[in-house]
C-alpha cells in the first residue's frame, strides 16, 4: 500500500503547547460528481492520539502508536475509514504527550523524555471508482486548538476540564521528523480488553473513601457523576492498603498517578484518553454525591494477545497463584515489556523479559508483541554490540547508557530463540542473527581468558542472600556473567548453524567459556566458588557442570538449609525448579513450589496478592511493607515459575528440532499433593492437553491429546513411545 503519511507533515502546536493536549481539525469535502470507492486513513505522533471523523473515533485501539525507538522509528497505523466518509467532512485529531513528550525514567521536574512537546502526522487518502483520489494531509493548514485535557502524562496521570470546548483559531506549525523512520505498525494493538466492577466500597480508619476492584491490574476508571459545573473530582490510584486498611501509595514514588476532572453542569462520564495507570484501589476527593458501585468501572488495558495457556490443578493455591501470573503478564505487556505499571518507572527492562520470555510464550500468542519489541532492541543496541538496559532506551543521553549487565543484555538471544520455539517464526532468528552476534562479540571484548570479569552487572537482583543495604544477591557477579556469555554463546552456535552458517569458532569459544568457568569457579567437593542457590542452579541448568547431579546435592543442602525456602533473586528463581527437577530432585521442587511460609511463591498468594510481587517479602508476616523505594506489586518476573508448571508438572515440552510443537514431549512428572492437572496449549500446529489424576489406590490416570498434523513423544512410568493424533489415557504410579 502507498505511504501517504510518508508526504504529510508533522504539525504541532511547537512551544505554544505547553502542558495541554491541543487538538488538530481539517475539514474537507469529496468530489460530489463522483462514487467513493475507498478511504484509507494513516496516522502517527510522536506522543499519542486520538483521532476522529466526523465526530466518530477511528479505530478501537487505544494509546496509539505506542512506543518505539523514536529516534530510529515510529510506527503509524492505517484504517479503511470508507464508511466514516460523507460528502462534507471533518478530521479532528487530539494529541496527548505520552511516552515521547512526558518524563519517562526519571524524577522530579516535568521534563519530556524525548522532546517537551509532542506532534503527529496523518493523510487521508480518498480513492473514487473512476481511479482518481484527493489526499488530505497535514500541513499548517490544519487548524489547531488547545483542549479541555490540562494535562496528561504516563506517570502523572491525567488532568482535565470537561467545560473547555476547543476554540479553533491557531495554525498548526511544522516540526521535523525524518519521514524514513515511519513503519507500519507490526505490534499488537493496545485494547481495552475487560471491565470490572468495584468489589467494595470502603471508608478507611482515616475516613477516606476508597474503592476497592478487587484485581491489580493496568488501565484506567471510567466513571459517571452528576454534579454542577466547576467542581473538581479527583481520583488517586493504589496498588494495596497498608496494616491499618488506609490507602498507601508510597510505593509509586514521585509519579502522582492521578485522573482530575473538572466537571460540567448534569450527568456525565469519563475516563482518560492519553494515559494508564497501574492499581487496584482508588481513592476519591470532591466527590459531589455519594459513591455508589454502578457509577464506576474499571478498563483492563494490555496489547491484545490472544491467550493460548492454561492450567489448573487441585490446589486452589496453586491456581490462584497461575492467576496471578497471568494477571502480571496482561497488566506489564502494553506495548512494551515493561518492569512494573504504576510507579515512575514502567520501563522495558531487558532482564525482566529474558527471564520471563518462555512463560510469556506460553501464556499468550506473544509473537507480534515480541518481534516489535526486539525490532526496537536490535536498533537500540550500541555501536559496540551493549544491549541497553532498558528498550526503548530512555537512558541513552546518561551515564546508565554505558552498562551492558549480563542476564539484562542476553534478551538480545534468548528472547528471539525463544520466540522461534513457541512460534516457529525462523525469519526473527534471520532478522535478530546479527544483533545476537554483536552482543555475544560485546561480551568477547569485554572478557579476561573467556571469564566476563570486572564488568558492572545487575547480579542476582534481589536476592535474599543479598547482604545488608544491597539489591544484588550474594552470587558473584563474574560467575553469573560467564555462565550467561557460556548460554548465550549456545543460543548464537544454534542460531547460525540453523541459519547455515559455519558456528566452529563460536562453538569452539562456547566449550573454552565452559572450561574456563570450571577452572575459575569450580572447587573440590562439587562446590562453587559463590556457595549459594542461584550459582548451582545457573551452573546445573545452562550445563557449565559435568556431573551435575553432584551439584544438586550441595543445592539441595542449601535450599534445606534455608528451611525449605529459596533465596534466589530475579536471576536463580526462573530456572530454579528446573534445575533441581532435571537432576531428580521433583520432589524437592514441588516442595518449594508448594511452600507457604515466606520466601515463597505461595506466601504472597496468602498474604492475598492477585499479581506477582516484585520483592517476595513486599509486605511481611507484620503487615510492614518492604520499602517505598522500590517495591512494585505487579512485577512479573517472578511468575517465570509457570513454565514449569506448564513443562514438568504437565509435562508439555517443546522440540528444539521441530519447533511450534510440530512434535513435542509429554512427560508429567506428578505430585499427589497436587491431586490432579489440566493444562491445555493452543499451539501453532492445534491444540494439546495434557493432564493426569492421582486416583484413591496411588494410581495415577494420564489423559493427553495430540492435535492433527503433528507427533508427540510420550513418556510414562518409563514407557516412551511416539504417537500422532488423537486422544490417549495412559495409567502409571508415582
Amino acid at each position: 500500500m502507498r505511504e501517504y503519511i510518508k508526504e504529510a507533515d508533522f504539525i504541532s502546536l511547537g512551544e505554544n503547547t505547553g502542558k495541554n493536549c491541543p487538538v488538530f481539525r481539517k475539514v474537507f469535502s469529496t468530489d460530489k460528481n463522483k462514487e467513493v470507492r475507498k478511504a484509507v486513513f494513516q496516522v502517527t505522533a510522536l506522543g499519542i492520539y486520538v483521532a476522529k471523523i466526523n465526530g466518530k473515533r477511528v479505530g478501537d485501539a487505544v494509546l496509539t502508536p505506542g512506543w518505539t525507538e523514536y529516534e530510529k522509528r515510529l510506527q503509524y497505523f492505517t484504517y479503511d475509514v470508507t464508511d466514516y466518509i460523507s460528502g462534507e467532512n471533518t478530521v479532528e485529531i487530539g494529541l496527548g504527550h505520552g511516552w515521547y513528550a512526558s518524563r519517562i525514567g526519571s524524577v522530579g521536574v516535568y521534563k519530556g523524555a524525548y522532546a517537551d512537546f509532542p506532534s503527529l502526522a496523518a493523510a487521508i487518502a480518498v480513492q473514487y471508482t473512476d481511479g482518481t483520489e484527493t489526499v488530505i494531509k497535514t500541513d499548517t493548514g490544519w487548524e489547531a486548538a488547545k483542549s479541555g485535557v490540562l494535562f496528561s502524562g504516563i506517570y502523572d496521570g491525567e488532568r482535565t476540564d470537561a467545560r473547555i470546548i476547543p476554540e479553533y483559531g491557531e495554525k498548526a506549525v511544522v516540526t521535523e521528523y525524518g519521514k524514513e523512520k515511519l513503519v507500519p505498525a507490526e505490534g499488537e494493538y493496545i485494547r481495552e480488553t475487560e471491565r470490572i466492577y468495584p468489589k467494595e466500597i470502603i471508608t478507611t480508619p482515616k475516613g477516606e473513601t476508597v474503592i476497592d476492584f478487587g484485581q491489580n491490574m493496568t488501565g484506567y476508571v471510567e466513571f459517571t457523576v452528576t454534579g454542577h459545573a466547576g467542581t473538581k473530582v479527583t481520583i488517586e490510584h493504589a496498588e494495596v492498603l497498608d496494616k491499618h486498611g488506609n490507602f498507601y501509595t508510597e510505593n509509586y514514588r514521585s509519579a502522582e498517578a492521578r485522573a482530575e476532572y473538572i466537571m460540567k453542569e448534569g450527568r456525565q462520564t469519563y475516563k482518560p484518553l492519553y494515559t494508564f495507570y497501574g492499581f487496584r484501589y482508588i481513592r476519591l476527593s470532591g466527590w459531589p454525591e455519594k459513591a455508589e458501585k454502578e457509577n464506576f468501572t474499571a478498563i483492563v488495558v494490555h496489547s491484545d494477545m490472544k491467550r493460548t495457556g492454561w492450567f489448573e490443578c487441585g490446589n486452589p493455591k496453586v491456581n490462584k497463584l497461575f492467576e496471578n501470573v497471568i494477571w502480571g503478564q496482561r497488566s506489564n505487556f502494553l506495548d512494551v515489556p515493561t518492569d512494573c505499571p504504576q510507579r515512575d518507572e514502567r520501563l522495558g527492562w531487558t532482564g525482566d523479559a529474558e527471564v520471563f520470555c518462555r512463560t510469556a510464550c506460553l501464556n499468550y500468542d506473544t509473537e507480534k508483541f515480541f518481534v516489535k519489541w526486539l525490532h526496537d532492541l536490535a536498533l537500540a543496541q550500541k555501536e559496540n554490540g551493549q544491549i541497553p538496559r532498558v528498550v526503548p532506551d530512555v537512558f541513552r543521553t546518561n551515564d546508565r547508557s554505558e552498562f551492558g549487565s549480563a542476564a539484562w543484555g542476553d534478551a538480545a538471544t534468548v528472547c528471539p530463540y525463544e520466540v522461534y520455539l513457541a512460534f516457529g517464526n525462523r525469519n526473527i532468528l534471520t532478522e535478530m542473527y546479527p544483533t545476537m552476534k554483536k552482543w555475544v562479540d560485546y561480551i568477547t571484548g569485554k572478557s579476561e581468558g573467556n571469564l566476563w570479569k570486572n564488568s558492572p552487572h545487575f547480579g542476582d537482583w534481589l536476592g535474599l542472600d543479598a547482604p545488608a543495604g544491597s539489591y544484588k544477591g550474594s552470587t558473584g557477579e563474574d560467575l553469573i556473567a560467564t555462565a550467561y556469555y557460556f548460554l548465550s554463546c549456545g543460543i548464537l552456535v544454534k542460531t547460525g548453524e540453523l541459519l547455515g552458517y559455519d558456528m566452529a569458532g563460536y562453538r569452539k569459544l562456547a566449550g573454552d567459556i565452559k572450561e574456563a568457568f570450571v577452572k575459575e569457579y569450580v572447587r573440590e567437593g562439587y562446590r562453587l566458588s559463590s556457595d549459594t542457590q542461584t550459582a548451582y542452579v545457573l551452573a546445573i541448568h545452562f550445563g557449565l557442570v559435568d556431573e551435575k547431579e553432584r551439584f544438586a546435592e550441595r543445592l539441595v543442602q542449601l535450599i534445606e538449609e534455608a528451611g525449605d525456602t529459596l533465596c534466589t533473586g530475579f536471576v536463580g528463581t526462573p530456572y530454579l525448579l528446573d534445575a533441581l527437577t532435571e537432576t531428580g530432585h521433583a520432589d524437592k521442587a514441588y516442595t518449594l513450589l508448594l511452600q507457604e511460609k515466606f520466601p515463597s511463591w505461595l506466601y504472597s498468594v496468602n498474604r492475598g496478592a492477585t499479581t506477582i510481587w516484585e520483592h517476595w517479602d513486599g509486605v511481611n508476616e507484620q503487615g510492614d511493607m518492604w520499602s517505598s523505594d522500590m517495591n512494585s506489586f505487579n512485577h512479573y518476573a517472578y511468575g517465570s515459575v509457570a513454565q514449569w508448571m506448564y513443562r514438568t508438572v504437565a509435562g508439555i515440552r517443546s522440540d528444539e528440532k521441530s519447533p511450534a510443537y510440530k512434535h513435542f514431549y509429554i512427560s508429567p512428572i506428578p505430585d499427589a499433593k497436587l491431586g490432579f492437572v489440566r493444562c491445555r496449549l493452543d499451539t501453532r500446529n492445534g491444540t494439546v492437553t495434557s493432564g493426569w489424576t492421582v486416583e484413591s489406590d496411588g494410581t495415577v490416570r494420564y489423559e493427553f491429546e495430540v492435535p492433527e498434523g503433528a507427533t508427540a513423544t510420550v513418556k510414562i512410568s518409563g514407557v516412551e513411545e511416539t504417537l500422532g493424533k488423537g486422544r490417549y489415557t495412559r495409567y502409571g504410579r508415582i
